[in-house]
């Protein structure tokens, strides 16, 4: 059937938008290239370059030479570099850098996606997995991916695999091949491949062309210290607001936030999809330079290293480290009556939750209440590690042993599935899910859906937060608790 027959715009119409869309993309690839001649890392993890003449590609700040711009070509992503040939750069570390904050903030099949690849669904559960917690079809899930994104699930997979292969390989004095499993990779063969193909080095090379920090730490690592990682972050960072709020929160047995502020360490246990892990993040005083990034100095202890990824996903939706604080502190910062809250705290950040199902339930019972089903109900540690006895007790168990009263029904919806709060769940299904639970009032699902779904803009029942503040309605509540004015805004 001739163009003529087909339902839909003629075709100079659709010629037209072609067009439109060829100069979109010219005029927003011309503005990165402006990103990258200025060394700008306020778009570090927003979009990667390569360099056709090298075969790298590279982070917008890397400190090497400008390409041309006629040899350089733009991803989204570290994974669709990677699908074109393209190597890392051994400079900048382009996978070291903090991921979009379009994944916490979009609500859409791929923003849900994201997260839950970034949780290490498909090395558990593959695209089939994903594809039935996204509610569509694996062939819709790859085709939305690789459209927007130049990968699809199983790229992105690799690409995080191959990160998490280089930090075990450059921090750790691990065997190659327990590396290997732990990255997530069904084989040495095809560790070796990969990581061939992203870093154009053996994994012995890598080893050896870490930064002499982390060969220091490593050598000087007994085989009990566990992993010494550092969490980035871009822009500005708070960590006295977020470190004050876990410690007011800290639930006696499975948390706890010791040492003087600006120096003061979290500590947690976790439930995680292998094993279990302890926990420690190190809090940083002091403000980065104007455009620069920083860092949380973090420690992990696992059961089962298969649960690094898992685990640093779900640190960092914690601590809120890939936010995007240029773009929050712009538009809350034109607001008169938020503006010298900016000024005074850039770079606010909204905690979110390392284990969500866990957020919920505390979030219901409240602190007390929590302690005592910690000690009643969590599994005790091998070994107590300093204040640290418990894990929080799973869902399934308190709906077993306390099934009466909006506690014991949450418990029970989490459990079954009912009440879905993972990194991909989907927000609105959520919220209506926890305002069906008995008893669950809509201050308590406002609560969960900020810190356990991650949504930057939420306000709570009763709260005077208007529209121009969105879409960080979250970020500017923090930012008047931190300045005592909370009461003010219910």
């Amino acid at each position: 059937m001739s163009d003529f027959r087909q339902p839909g715009p003629p075709v100079w119409r659709k010629l037209e938008h072609v067009t439109r869309t060829a100069e979109y993309e010219t005029t927003r690839d011309d503005a990165r290239y402006d990103a990258v001649r200025s060394r700008d890392a306020r778009f570090d993890g927003a979009f990667f370059f390569a360099v056709e003449t090298t075969g790298i590609y590279c982070r917008p700040s890397c400190p090497a030479v400008t390409p041309k711009r006629h040899n350089v070509r733009f991803f989204a992503t570290a994974a669709a570099a990677q699908g074109s040939g393209f190597r890392a750069c051994r400079r900048c570390r382009p996978d070291a850098v903090p991921g979009s904050a379009d994944w916490n903030v979009r609500a859409d099949v791929v923003g849900r996606a994201m997260r839950l690849i970034g949780d290490g669904v498909v090395d558990r559960e593959g695209v089939a997995g994903l594809a039935v917690r996204l509610g569509y079809s694996a062939r819709q899930v790859q085709r939305q991916l690789t459209a927007e994104l130049g990968a699809g699930p199983v790229a992105l997979a690799r690409a995080q695999r191959a990160h998490t292969a280089r930090v075990l390989l450059q921090t750790t004095g691990l065997p190659v091949t327990e590396i290997a499993f732990a990255s997530g990779f069904a084989s040495v063969r095809q560790f070796n491949d990969t990581i061939r193909a992203v870093y154009a080095a053996t994994p012995s090379e890598l080893r050896a062309t870490a930064p002499a920090r982390d060969r220091a730490s490593r050598r000087a690592a007994a085989p009990s210290a566990g992993i010494p990682l550092r969490l980035a972050h871009r822009g500005t960072y708070q960590p006295g607001p977020v470190f004050d709020l876990l410690q007011r929160e800290a639930v006696a047995g499975i948390e706890e936030v010791g040492g003087p502020p600006g120096s003061r360490v979290h500590r947690r246990t976790l439930r995680l999809p292998y094993g279990t892990g302890v926990v420690a993040v190190q809090e940083r005083p002091g403000l980065p330079r104007t455009g620069s990034g920083g860092w949380l100095d973090a420690r992990l202890h696992l059961t089962d290293l298969r649960d690094l990824t898992t685990c640093v996903q779900r640190l960092r939706r914690l601590f809120d480290l890939d936010a995007d604080p240029y773009a929050v502190d712009e538009r809350l910062g034109a607001d008169p009556r938020l503006a010298p809250l900016v000024a005074a705290r850039p770079g606010i950040r909204s905690p979110g939750a390392a284990d969500p199902d866990e957020f919920a339930l505390r979030a219901l019972t409240g602190r007390e209440e929590a302690e005592r089903l910690v000690r009643q109900y969590g599994k005790t540690l091998d070994a107590p590690c300093g204040a640290l006895t418990h894990f929080f007790p799973e869902p399934a168990v308190l709906a077993e042993a306390e099934p009466d009263g909006t506690p014991g029904a949450l418990a029970a919806a989490l459990a079954d599935g009912t009440v879905r709060l993972d990194p991909g769940a989907d927000r609105d299904d959520a919220e209506r899910a926890l305002l069906a639970v008995p008893g669950l009032d809509a201050r308590t699902a406002a609560d969960v859906r900020t810190r356990a779904l991650g949504d930057p803009d939420v306000a709570p029942p009763g709260a005077d937060l208007p529209d121009t503040w969105r879409p960080w309605r979250s970020y500017a509540l923090n930012h008047l608790r931190a300045a005592g004015e909370r009461e003010n805004a219910r």
